[in-house]
């Protein structure tokens, strides 16, 4: 019994030492959000780039994902659910060891972005010259910046 009082009167400390901390040090969201806007501000151009290409790229997934899910509806296994289903991890991947700083997010990252280089002639033969251009341009300003020596320095964690 003695037991059961004292882990109820521990937790009540507890409470009381969390309200404490909080007053001395401000709510913990502050303190997370200030460490993360540390770290996005740190960050080399390169990455802030790839990393907002990366969010398209998931955020194109998932939109595409019903008609992904009414082909498997029909086959099981299908060749575009098996291809946008390594898109979706490849990109996943590269991004958390992006977001983690290590060395093998550069090779990675170059292969991610390298997805641009092909789909610039695939919409120049298809005629969609207004699509093109886009693509074209975000191609050249992801392998500028992702080669540059400040994102090397960044991904350095082993």
């Amino acid at each position: 019994m003695n037991g059961g009082v004292s882990a109820g009167a521990s937790r009540a400390d507890g409470g009381a030492n969390r309200r404490t901390l909080i007053a001395q040090r401000g709510p913990p969201s502050r303190v997370a959000q200030s460490a993360a806007m540390q770290t996005i501000a740190a960050m080399p151009l390169g990455v802030k780039t790839f990393l907002a290409y990366a969010l398209v790229i998931l955020a194109g997934i998932g939109l595409s994902l019903r008609w992904v899910v009414d082909q498997a509806i029909s086959a099981p296994i299908s060749p575009i659910g098996i291809l946008w289903m390594i898109l979706l991890a490849y990109t996943i991947f590269t991004t958390t060891l992006t977001l983690q700083r290590k060395e093998a997010a550069y090779t990675l990252a170059l292969g991610l972005a390298s997805l641009t280089v092909p789909a610039v002639p695939l919409l120049v033969l298809a005629g969609l010259w207004p699509y093109a251009i886009p693509v074209a341009i975000v191609s050249i300003v992801l392998f500028r910046t992702l080669t540059r020596p400040p994102v090397r320095a960044w991904l350095n964690e082993q």
